[in-house]
């Protein structure tokens, strides 16, 4: 987990699941160690809600949308549609998508990472999660 700059694992309508991670990248300046989230100077906890990755080798530091957008994500994943089990890759560049909600009865907007199912070609969105 701590090679990860985001997993989750889900259960999609239909006897469909998602598993999906998406690994740290090396530093682009000094290719030595991986970019991480930013450290509290007096605790040495991570700061989760920073808004930039550093390189704790050379202190490179990159803007998250900047950064986030070159990883990949990785999925393991059985289509709720069709129930194919399959593996895809997909860049991790969260998109506005827009889905119908059952609990209110509306169409919303949420951001979501999409990738096709290789037998069906219907679009899978792993969407984020919302408090």
């Amino acid at each position: 987990m701590s090679e990860c700059v985001y997993f989750t694992n889900r259960v999609l309508n239909n006897e469909g699941y998602i598993k999906a991670w998406v690994f740290r990248e090396l530093c682009p300046k000094c290719k030595k160690s991986l970019m991480s989230k930013p450290k509290d100077s007096k605790t040495g906890k991570i700061k989760i809600r920073a808004k930039e990755y550093v390189c704790e080798s050379c202190g490179y530091r990159e803007d998250s949308d900047s950064y986030e957008g070159t990883l990949t994500c990785n999925v393991n994943y059985k289509c709720q549609y069709c129930l194919n089990e399959g593996e895809a890759q997909a860049p991790f560049i969260r998109k506005k998508v827009s889905r119908f909600n059952e609990e209110k009865q509306k169409k919303e907007s949420v951001e979501a990472v999409t990738f096709d199912c290789s037998k069906c070609r219907k679009r899978i969105e792993i969407t984020k999660k919302m408090k």
